[in-house]
């Protein structure tokens, strides 16, 4: 089965977009979240406003995995 890149339900704050990536690479989404924070520190932030704001609207969420009920 391949792996598939969703929004996070279970681990999000805003849109689910970071626990979704971390659920993807395996990683721990705070780290995630850090390394997220310190790039939009180095490249003034909009980069990576504009790359979050596209992804929550084009990543669908993961509604099967609720379904099929894993963690």
């Amino acid at each position: 089965m391949a792996k598939k890149l969703y929004r996070s339900t279970k681990d999000r704050m805003l849109a689910g977009v970071c626990g979704g990536l971390a659920e993807y690479l395996e990683m721990d989404p705070s780290v995630v979240r850090l390394l997220t924070v310190v790039i939009a520190l180095v490249t003034s932030g909009a980069p990576v406003l504009v790359a979050y704001v596209v992804a929550a609207c084009i990543v669908p969420e993961d509604t099967e995995r609720d379904s099929r009920g894993e963690a």
